[in-house]
This record gives C-alpha cells, structure tokens and sequence, in this order.
C-alpha cells in the first residue's frame, strides 16, 4: 500500500488535514478477521452465509479490501496503512471461503447495510465483488434495484468492474450501473511491460446501462495489505500482510479517496463525491472503456 499511497498522491500530511473523525464505510464481501490494524473500528458485522454471530473471514478477500481501504498499518509502522485509515466499518459477510456467493445473500446485504444506514452514520458502500451475467434475469434485476435504491439513499455506490476483461462489455453487473462509481485497474505504468497486470484483466465498458464506463481506475496489481491469517505468537505477529491482485483491491483505494473527501467535506452528496473523483482524476491517455476518467488523484481530489 505505500506504493499505491505515493502513486496516488495520498500524503500522510493531506490525510491529516482531513481530521480524525473518520465517517462510516459498509462492506459486503467474506468478511473481516481480527487484525491489530482495525484496532477498535469494526462496528458491526454480519454473517448472510453461516450466520455464525462472531466477526470472521474464512476467505481473507474482505480483511485484505478492508486493509486497502481503512488500515492504520500499526503492525508495519505505516508502511501498509489504509487511504482512509480512520474510518469505521460495519461489514456484511455475502461471499463464502471461496469467494463465492449467491444474489440472495447480496440482497440481504444491501437490505441490512440500508436497515442501519441512520444508526451509524453510513456514507460509503464498497462492493468489491464481480459476478458473471450468467445469472436468473429476475434475480438480477431485484438487485440491480437494490443497488440503485443504495445509491438513492445517499449512499456513495463503489463496485468493482470485474475481473472478466479485456473483452469489450465485460464489466461486472453490478458496477455497470449507471449511477454508481465503478472502479477498474490501472497500474498507470509502474510496472513497465510486465506481464500479468491487472489492468490486463480489469473488466471494460461500455455497460448496457451507460454508455462510459469504467468511471474510474487506481493500482490493483500485487497490493500488499492485511491478512486474515495473521498468527499471534506472544507479543509478536506472523503473516500480518499478504499480496493480492484484482479490481478488488483497486475498489477499496477509490472508497478510501471518497471517505478522506467525506471527512473532509461532510456536506457533500454522493453525487458530489462522485463528479469530484472524476474531475480530479489523472488521465492516464487510454481508450475511455479501460480507465474511464482516469487515475484517482487523492492531492488534487482534496486540494
């Protein structure tokens, strides 16, 4: 994450300048394991799987998009820290240990996250999950209500595009809605040539719903961020961190910029949040259906 940081021109010192009151992001993914990094800010969590009572990740996918978006990177001495590292969660367990799931258990989700959204102040809904269209119509359309009734609430909608690109129309269902931020990956050329990028996979535009998409891009390659299968020995921590690639690490980056600009600016609608994102966002010269805007620009997106 302290390369992502530096990319995206998130400085210690604009993070800062945000305050200390960090707003309230719902996610529904695996899950969240304990981790020193979210020291006292999970605030609720639950499970639409097993429907066990206990906050768990049987998967690692959410803790890991949850240190993306909100770790205090205690256990690296910052290295590893979150966008918005003083954020509070409230995480719905949709996905199962692979990763998994089925549309009721996002609908539920979404339900409970609207159900709670007064009780804790919820600003941000991060979505950093990509299904395929091979779904039941109906089914689909009940969620893809759902999604826009999150977003008519006030809520600032972040979806994945998916990882099903390069292929023209191949963003996620829920990320082609028009109305949320839908996030690809872009590496914005830190990699070099190499191979096995994300932005080589990151689903693309257009969507049968709007007609630009994705609407926006940040680093999804090789994140380093918190593992759900950290080990406590003593005083001392093993496997605090872990690599992950994906629109899903990508996806938290963005809802990390919109929670600073929130702590910052607690005025704004979701609307306001998206267009400022987009507005500030660095273009990074690629056809409009791979970057959308561009790259996120956390100093210009708070300055």
């Amino acid at each position: 994450m302290l390369r992502v940081r530096q990319q995206i021109g998130c400085s210690e010192e604009l993070v800062e300048s945000c305050g200390k009151k960090g707003i309230t992001v719902a996610m529904l993914d695996t899950g969240i394991a304990f981790h020193p990094d979210f020291d006292r800010r999970i605030i609720d969590f639950k499970d639409f799987v097993n429907g066990k009572r206990g906050r768990y990740d049987d998967s690692g996918h959410g803790t890991h998009v949850a240190g993306c978006l909100c770790g205090s990177g205690f256990l690296s001495n910052g290295r590893f820290k979150g966008i918005a590292p003083y954020s509070r969660l409230v995480v719905g367990k949709v996905l199962d240990y692979k990763g998994d799931g089925v549309i009721e258990n996002m609908a539920e989700g979404i339900r409970w996250v609207l159900a709670m959204q007064r009780a804790y102040d919820i600003r941000i809904l991060n979505i950093s999950i990509g299904m395929g269209e091979n779904m039941e119509k109906d089914r689909m359309d009940k969620l893809l209500a759902l999604v826009d009734q999150a977003w008519n609430a006030g809520l600032v909608v972040v979806c994945a595009a998916g990882n099903m690109g390069p292929k023209p129309m191949s963003i996620s269902p829920l990320g082609a809605r028009k109305q949320v931020i839908t996030v690809g990956c872009h590496e914005g050329g830190y990699f070099g040539n190499r191979e096995q990028l994300c932005e080589n996979y990151s689903g693309r535009g257009p969507s049968p719903y709007a007609m630009k998409k994705p609407d926006l891009v940040a680093p999804g390659t090789d994140i380093v961020s918190c593992n759900a299968g950290i080990e406590r020995r003593g005083r001392f921590y093993r496997n605090a961190y872990v690599t992950k690639s994906g629109t899903s690490m990508a996806t938290p980056i963005i809802s990390g910029g919109a929670a600073l600009l929130l702590q910052k600016y607690p005025q704004y609608t979701n609307l306001q949040v998206k267009q400022r994102l987009q507005y500030t966002a660095t273009d990074l010269n690629e056809p409009w259906n791979k970057q959308g805007w561009g790259m996120v620009n956390i100093a210009r997106l708070l300055r």
